[in-house]
């Protein structure tokens, strides 16, 4: 393996992160399914065909992960449990913070399949082509996703009874 192919792959990792934690809204998993991710590819790296199609290849083999982790699991009931905390950092950043986990509980609500496509085309920047390929579904189908997705967050984010309300604490000024 070629030492620029393998420093591309290391690369990669904090964009598979991302990715990875849109879909499992877990830190731990997420890091988990990108370490698998990157050692699956360094070690079938000779099946790589197109060296220009590695960030494609790397998304195919987490989604693949993702996968065999939720047949394993059995996580198709309940997600919620899996966010991140919500912890809000200095008084400042507060209403930011805020508004960051309203999206991600938000993204974390949708179905699987659309937080999938979701992550992949607004997250990343992938076409509908790629993430046809990585998914390994018809391009129709990734356009009525992220149409639904996108749909679904709207409305979600424009009601507050819709939004999921996962423990969320107020601060609180005592003078």
């Amino acid at each position: 393996m070629s030492v620029t192919l393998k420093g591309r792959i290391a690369e990669a990792r904090n964009r598979l992160y991302r990715v990875a934690l849109a879909w499992c809204g877990d830190e731990m998993l997420a890091d988990d399914l990108v370490q698998e991710t990157m050692a699956n590819g360094i070690i079938n790296i000779k099946q790589l065909r197109d060296e220009s199609r590695l960030f494609a290849w790397l998304y195919s083999i987490l989604n693949n992960n993702w996968r065999l982790h939720l047949r394993r699991n059995k996580y198709h009931d309940e997600l919620d449990e899996q966010l991140s905390s919500d912890e809000n950092g200095p008084f400042g950043d507060c209403h930011e913070l805020e508004i960051v986990m309203q999206v991600r509980r938000a993204v974390a609500s949708l179905a699987i399949e659309q937080r999938q496509v979701i992550s992949l085309v607004d997250l990343e920047g992938f076409s509908y082509c790629d993430v046809a390929e990585v998914l390994d579904i018809p391009i129709g189908t990734v356009m009525s996703r992220l149409h639904r997705a996108r749909k679904n967050l709207l409305s979600i984010m424009d009601n507050p009874d819709l939004r999921p309300d996962v423990g969320r604490e107020h601060i609180r000024i005592v003078k």
